[in-house]
């Protein structure tokens, strides 16, 4: 019994040491934050010097027992007598929390605006597709303009320009692939029985029985899903009336661009709060810059690539080389993942129609020309203003791609370039701003943590 109740008489010392050093933390919280000295909390059972005797006398229970002594339990801390929880939460944690929900705040915007986005889809991708052509543009739109032309005359020019030549390119493309479908289609066949014929006298001991029957089967497949197929379809006719449709919302937004950006980005700016309006004003014209070197940069690496793997699909006598030089053009507009499948089509098509040999030596076409733009064209041409990292270009195409389909894949690259080029604006403006003795842009810090650290500091400054 005697050890039992030396151990609760130390297990309650040092319950009263640890109440002891909360209260003087308290103290220093609160001294930190008014700006007082700090008096040192007197340990528990003890009346503070000061009140009349000199010297800190154990305090008595009501009985008249002194408080503290063995064989008598020690007062509880009182509601009073406790620290306030934020002062007892670590330091660390305090910032995860308040990281933790900014962050959650942001994800849940994040996701309302790409619900938002699925929603109107059709309209995001025409706008989007607009201010490319837009960029790709307005460069003629200013030469024009310097040669006496009217405003509206540069822009209508432009346009009716521009949009004729895009038509003739998928004219060319269409007419190109329905004059040659006809031999692609009988090589095709022939591809197939000679593929038939390896087969057969390959290692593998495939019988033409199976080869019949796999036959068979597939065309009993389609026979069953012919109103999966006819579904498909009449799919397909819905999606061309909204492939016109988004070409017309494009067509009409880019007249718009061309001949009112100005005012446009006025407005556009008149939405954004007067505190933030220097910087945007700022970051504007910036991005702007950064989408016309890119969208020109990336015709003209998809245009020398297009025209060497043509002439080498040429010269090799492939089938059908300009529709895919037309083919590999436009893919390169998505990059990386565009490069891969344009040079899949041509392999294929190679493999299909001359044999392994010709699709060989199309590959090394492919990947020659393709390394070339990777190392020389796109360094030299686009610059290191509109670089990005192949990582991010793979992340943002296949989220793109994921969203909004093929659209999404060509709009996504661009918009991460323009998104970089406005935070590294923005941050060497607001680093500018501090520099210059400026006031910082939004509100002052609130919560805990942040007064909490901002009395600090203001202490610290005040003993310096």
């Amino acid at each position: 019994m005697a050890k039992r109740a030396g151990w609760v008489g130390r297990l309650g010392n040092r319950l009263n040491r640890v109440e002891a050093r909360l209260q003087a933390r308290r103290a220093e919280v609160e001294a930190e934050s008014t700006g007082t000295a700090a008096v040192p909390a007197a340990a528990p059972g003890t009346v503070p010097s000061g009140t009349g005797t000199g010297t800190a006398a154990p305090a008595a229970e009501a009985d008249g027992t002194p408080a503290g002594q063995p064989g008598h339990p020690p007062h509880p801390p009182t509601l009073r007598d406790r620290p306030e929880p934020v002062s007892v939460v670590p330091w660390g944690m305090r910032v995860a929390a308040e990281v933790s929900w900014r962050l959650l705040l942001l994800a849940g915007m994040l996701w309302v605006v790409m619900k938002v986005i699925s929603e109107v889809r059709l309209v995001v991708l025409a706008f989007a597709a607009a201010l490319l052509v837009t960029a790709l543009l307005q460069p003629f739109v200013v030469r024009l303009r310097r040669l006496g032309l009217p405003r509206g005359l540069a822009t209508a020019v432009t346009a009716i320009l521009g949009f004729v030549v895009i038509g003739l390119v998928g004219w060319f493309v269409v007419w190109q692939v329905m004059e040659n479908l006809d031999d692609l289609s009988a090589r095709v066949r022939d591809g197939i029985n000679e593929l038939k014929l390896w087969a057969l006298d390959s290692p593998f001991h495939v019988t033409e029985k199976q080869i019949n029957d796999i036959a068979k089967n597939l065309s009993e497949t389609i026979g069953t899903n012919t109103e999966q197929i006819t579904s498909a379809g009449l799919q397909g006719v819905t999606v061309l009336v909204e492939v016109l449709t988004g070409i017309l919302l494009a067509m009409f937004s880019t007249l718009f661009l061309l001949y009112d950006g100005k005012r446009i980005w006025t407005w556009v700016q008149g939405l954004v709060p007067a505190a933030a309006r220097p910087g945007v004003a700022g970051a504007g014209p910036r991005a702007w810059r950064t989408l016309t070197a890119y969208v020109r940069g990336t015709v003209l690496v998809a245009l020398i690539d297009a025209i060497f793997i043509g002439l080498g699909i040429y010269f090799l006598k492939v089938p059908m080389a300009v529709p895919l030089a037309v083919f590999i053009f436009l893919f390169a507009f998505i990059p990386l993942v565009g490069a891969v499948v344009s040079g899949a089509l041509a392999v294929v098509v190679a493999l299909v129609t001359q044999g392994p040999w010709t699709a060989l030596m199309v590959l090394a076409v492919v990947l020659a020309v393709q390394q070339i733009e990777g190392h020389v064209l796109q360094p030299f041409i686009l610059g290191r203003a509109v670089r990005v990292h192949p990582l991010a270009v793979v992340l943002s195409v296949a989220a793109g791609g994921m969203v909004a389909g093929i659209g999404g894949a060509v709009v996504a690259v661009p918009l991460v370039a323009v998104t970089n080029t406005v935070v590294v604006y923005l941050r060497a403006y607001s680093r500018d701003q501090l520099l210059h003795g400026a006031a910082a842009i939004g509100p002052g810090p609130h919560g805990s943590t942040a007064v909490e650290q901002a009395a600090r500091e203001a202490g610290r400054d005040q003993r310096a």
